[in-house]
């Protein structure tokens, strides 16, 4: 079944992890695991990642290349089980923007330490991403 708009939302924002979309310039795509926060007490919702200090093979990463060239993402977060009545997905599309200047990081830092455990000591320190989410779609298994 279709979920309602707010049903997707209070979904998508409890899922611990989003596979991030980006498209490059010339529309070669690209997917990678987020953990993410999603504010719903802003007009229109909005959703941040930050690059972190996980390792990573470089800081010339594509998905910000991507997003800097284009700004457009999908999000998409998902239950799966082996028992079908419990499958779900969510996708939120929307326009990126990067925030590297602490005034702009400081609000959606707070939003992801305050989802992630982890982030609370070690909170990133890299470039923050916010996203304007302009199309919510999902689906939940009805039987």
């Amino acid at each position: 079944m279709r979920l309602t708009e707010q049903d997707a939302l209070e979904r998508f924002r409890d899922a611990r992890v989003a596979r991030l979309a980006t498209v490059s310039e010339d529309g070669q795509p690209h997917v990678v695991p987020v953990t993410f926060a999603l504010n719903l007490e802003t007009p229109t919702p909005t959703a941040v990642f930050a690059i972190d200090h996980k390792p990573k093979t470089t800081t010339n990463l594509r998905r910000l290349r991507n997003i800097a060239a284009t700004e457009r993402i999908s999000l998409l977060a998902d239950e799966y089980s082996e028992d079908w009545t419990h499958l779900w997905w969510v996708r939120l599309d929307g326009t990126a923007r990067i925030l590297s200047e602490p005034p702009d990081r400081t609000e959606p830092v707070t939003w992801l330490t305050a989802k992630y455990p982890q982030y609370q000591e070690n909170p990133p320190q890299g470039p923050v991403i916010r996203i304007t989410v302009y199309t919510v779609s999902g689906w939940a298994y009805s039987g």
